[in-house]
């Protein structure tokens, strides 16, 4: 592939824990969630323009083409870099808005990684990372591209090594609005920071699950569903509902008999994004 033009994928990740600890006095809440990411996601295309132009030519339903993450953190990057160059972007869209695994964030974090390279800015990921942060507070850890437990407004990461297990993840056809969920009075927010290293077992929850399961039927029932086979957990705020497989043949068996009713698909865990993999492959 030459250098004007690259293709990269942009992964998932799932929050295999999620607690709040308080709200701060900007309105964002102060968290600690543990960050794994999937061997799944959209993917990217990018082509190098000489005229400056940013053009992201897939359209999104009801979201217009300069709000889109891709296109800001694109115009970002091009902004504070001062680079002359344009790009042509191209999406095929597979992660579900508003599901809680990501892709809105990880869509930004590839272009950010996609343009550096073809452009060839020589930005660090310090740098990258912060700028990602101003787009939203899980751009970083994709910039980063390792599982981490992740602190603050989700910004403060620390490497970490979780098990690598099969998933089931399952779809509920709803969108769930972040804003919603944080501002809900019922949502637990003083849950007692976790001290120790790894996170311990057992303290695996995610204090968004009461209020999402509550208000959304439709995730209520694909916890239900999937938790007759494995601990069933919510990502995020939601949508996505998952549970882990210690093997591919044990995850299918259970997606094929859910998937029968619901929309889901099955998916490795990966420390290491599959986007920093396709990186590291092209240096």
């Amino acid at each position: 592939m030459s250098a004007q033009k690259l293709t990269l994928p942009s992964p998932a990740k799932l929050n295999l824990m999620l607690h709040i600890l308080g709200r701060r006095e900007d309105g964002y809440h102060e968290l600690q969630t543990l960050f794994q990411f999937l061997d799944y996601g959209d993917e990217l295309t990018f082509a190098v323009r000489e005229d400056g132009v940013i053009q992201l030519h897939t359209e999104f339903d009801g979201v217009p083409h300069d709000s889109n993450l891709i296109v800001r953190a694109a115009k970002k990057l091009q902004a504070q870099s001062g680079c002359p160059l344009g790009i042509d972007i191209w999406i095929d869209k597979i992660l579900p808005m508003g599901g809680g695994i990501g892709g809105g964030s990880s869509n930004a974090a590839t272009t950010l990684l996609g343009l550096n390279h073809l452009w060839q800015l020589g930005w660090d990921h310090d740098r990258l990372a912060a700028l990602g942060l101003t787009l939203g507070a899980d751009v970083p850890v994709f910039v980063r591209g390792h599982a981490a437990f992740a602190e603050g407004v989700g910004e403060k990461l620390t490497p970490v090594e979780p098990e690598e297990p099969w998933y089931v993840v399952l779809v509920p056809q709803v969108s769930v609005s972040t804003a919603e969920i944080f501002s809900d009075p019922l949502l637990t927010r003083n849950s007692s920071p976790i001290k120790v290293r790894p996170v311990p077992k057992g303290n695996s929850r995610n204090d968004c699950l009461p209020v999402v399961a509550r208000r959304y039927p439709e995730v209520r029932n694909a916890l239900n569903l999937l938790g007759k086979f494995t601990e069933a957990k919510l990502t995020g705020t939601g949508s996505c509902v998952f549970g882990g497989f210690p093997s591919k043949a044990e995850a299918d068996k259970v997606s094929a008999l859910l998937t029968e009713t619901l929309t889901g698909f099955v998916a490795k865990g990966s420390n290491v994004s599959m986007l920093h993999r396709k990186l590291q492959s092209l240096l």
